[in-house]
């Protein structure tokens, strides 16, 4: 893993984390235990500071950044970000999905118990309801959440990040 400080910030974190070995965490970045951070992901704190929560999985060559003194990023608990994902200036509360590929920009906020379909593009200043889904470019609500996706996709991919770090340590 690439740590790296930057205006007097330096990442830290919380127990038993896995960092893959060309992840990288830079500036003002506080994260919680049981987090995971794949290959090639990059948590970039240089412009603004960004808060994550515990059990949260950060998957390969997923990008995590702010923006300069307007937009801070804040991911809440059990946050599965997916590959390729761009997470920027916003809010992602707990047990959320952001699909493979899918972009969510400043001042977003997701609600609680929803999924961002893969390749969604959600535009600056949305916010999404708890218990949601929603895809297409721009992104828009193609359905409500019942609870049995919220335990078979949501919990399901958090709980299996938990694993799979598991075998780097």
């Amino acid at each position: 893993m690439l740590l790296k400080s930057v205006r007097g910030y330096t990442p830290s974190y919380g127990e038993d984390c896995f960092f893959a070995e060309n992840a990288t965490l830079i500036g003002d970045i506080i994260m919680g235990n049981h987090c995971s951070v794949w290959y090639q992901a990059v948590i970039r704190g240089d412009v603004n500071f960004i808060r994550i929560g515990n059990e949260v999985n950060v998957q390969d060559g997923a990008v995590i950044h702010a923006t300069f003194e307007t937009a801070p990023t804040h991911i809440g608990n059990r946050v599965s970000i997916g590959h390729n994902a761009i997470v920027h200036g916003c809010r992602l509360e707990d047990d959320v999905l952001v699909g493979m590929g899918s972009i969510v920009m400043d001042h977003c906020v997701i609600g609680s118990n929803s999924i961002i379909a893969a390749g969604a593009v959600v535009p600056k200043n949305t916010i999404i309801p708890p218990g949601s889904i929603y895809a297409g470019v721009p992104a828009k609500k193609i359905k409500v959440i019942d609870a049995t996706l919220q335990k078979n996709e949501i919990k399901r991919i958090a709980k299996n990040y938990l694993k799979y770090a598991s075998w780097f340590k």
